[in-house]
């Protein structure tokens, strides 16, 4: 398949999906803070049924029927990007998240969940075999968000709360996001990889090391 453009560099964040290195965010759809009310309102009815009774069984399943509604949400959001991605660019750079360690924030760990970020990597990376695109992982350490995308200059601290990244050596100030997102293609852009695929930059294959045979002998202290 032939892709209109060459590479994109990916950041996945909070207060939209993705940000995107050629300045558009993608939008998320936030499925389960938008029925996060009716959820609760129904989980308060659930409490006061009786167990074992129909009505309880009826309220298990209004709840199960939300929590799919939330799974539906997420999920066409999250396919409508990838396959956007996919189709437009020939090499996309997104970052390996830790997604376990990020959910341990009490003050994020909602959103990041509701950003299904694992679901969004999963997905890119089979549609990009099936579209004959990239996906170049950048390493879990990879400053994308210290890194000035402008002078290449690497700050040695940068807070969560600072959203807008100011270069102390050439002075150049963007959207925190955005930065990351460009510092992400030009990794996917200067990365000599393979036809297809995911690649994680940096990653080296372990060398195929053959087994030795082992020689079986008969067990000599069992009696003849």
């Amino acid at each position: 398949m032939e892709h209109p453009q060459d590479a994109v560099g990916v950041d996945l964040g909070v207060t939209t999906l993705a940000t995107l290195s050629r300045g558009e965010p993608i939008p998320g759809p936030k499925a389960h803070a938008q029925l996060l009310k009716r959820l609760r309102r129904e989980n308060r009815r659930l409490s006061t049924k009786q167990k074992g009774s129909a009505n309880r069984r009826k309220a298990r399943k209004r709840i199960a029927r939300i929590h799919q509604r939330i799974t539906n949400i997420r999920r066409d959001a999250t396919h409508k990007a990838t396959t956007m991605l996919t189709q437009t660019y020939r090499r996309i750079g997104i970052e390996d998240l830790n997604v376990c360690s990020m959910a341990r924030n009490r003050h994020l760990a909602r959103s990041i969940m509701d950003g299904a970020f694992f679901e969004f990597r999963r997905q890119l990376a089979y549609k990009a075999r099936f579209y004959g695109s990239t996906v170049i992982v950048a390493d879990r350490w990879y400053p994308s968000s210290k890194t000035c995308s402008c002078c290449g200059s690497v700050k040695a601290e940068l807070a969560l709360s600072q959203r807008t990244y100011h270069c102390d050596a050439c002075g150049h100030e963007v959207d925190r996001d955005l930065n990351a997102a460009r510092n992400l293609e030009i990794l996917a852009a200067s990365s000599a990889v393979s036809a297809c695929g995911e690649e994680r930059s940096g990653a080296r294959r372990r060398p195929r090391v053959k087994r030795a045979s082992t020689k079986q002998e008969p067990n000599s202290t069992i009696a003849a």
